[in-house]
């Protein structure tokens, strides 16, 4: 893998990284793996039909988030908070609230430990002072919506404790799992993508702690390991590569989308 970095890294840098992209899956289970989470996911969510949809709202989530103007986070906070508004229940069971600062810390904290997991193993892991600088970037900006940055962790250590506390509590039943294999095997991908799907189920499973993954019992081989391993290895040599107008076109088509948003909300 890549050596540790030395020179400045901004937040932004890696949130604009298409890489990010492909720890979607990682982040989607994880966050349904939180039982309040689930419950709401499975008694509100469309992801049979619409998982598209669902990743597109994500990802313009995470743009207004860490780019977005003071118009288009407005947008987008307007939007996020007509589709949490009916996303509550769960009594006697496991309730849930979508505005529940706790649940919305840890939706939040998949994507920021997600995207922090992959940049670390295809560009190298960054320095202590960049990882608190950039921690604290991501905070920031996360919190842009609807929480505050004094809901999450205090500093990176705290967030790394907070993290190891909570995969101990992560378990799937068998309605989260159902939701799970609409995530892994979705319906109405553009045809362009289907080809990748089946590695984007390998590296979705191996990005997964193992004890999640296990979970969500996904097969895990000696043999799955090592392809694995070897499209990680393939990935961090190529894709640093690639020109950076090439590695930030997604990006550039959220933020066209984000400001789209803006004209229409």
């Amino acid at each position: 893998m890549p050596r540790s970095r030395t020179r400045p890294v901004d937040a932004r840098d890696i949130a604009a990284e298409a890489i990010t992209l492909a720890g979607g899956g990682r982040a989607l289970l994880l966050q349904i793996a939180h039982p309040a989470v689930g419950r709401g996911v499975v008694e509100h969510s469309d992801f049979a039909t619409r998982l598209m949809d669902r990743f597109d709202a994500t990802i313009l989530y995470l743009t207004a988030s860490m780019f977005g103007s003071p118009e288009e986070v407005g947008a987008m906070r307007r939007a996020v908070n007509r589709a949490h508004a009916p996303v509550r229940g769960g009594e006697g069971t496991t309730p849930y609230n979508a505005f529940d600062p706790e649940l919305q810390v840890w939706v939040a904290a998949t994507l920021y430990q997600t995207m922090m997991d992959l940049h670390g193993r295809v560009f190298g892991e960054l320095n202590a002072d960049q990882a608190d600088s950039v921690y604290e970037d991501f905070v920031h900006a996360l919190s842009n919506l609807q929480l505050s940055p004094e809901h999450w962790p205090a500093s990176r250590r705290d967030f790394d404790r907070y993290w190891d506390d909570m995969l101990p509590t992560l378990s799937v039943d068998e309605e989260v799992l159902t939701v799970s294999r609409q995530i892994l095997y979705p319906r109405g991908v553009p045809w362009g993508m289907r080809p990748a799907l089946p590695l984007l189920r390998l590296l979705t499973a191996g990005l997964l702690p193992p004890e999640v993954r296990a979970e969500f019992r996904l097969d895990w081989s000696e043999g799955r390991r090592r392809r694995f391993d070897r499209l990680l290895r393939f990935t961090a040599v190529l894709y640093p590569r690639l020109p950076s107008r090439l590695r930030r076109l997604p990006h550039e088509r959220y933020r066209a989308k984000l400001r789209s948003a803006v004209v229409t909300s």
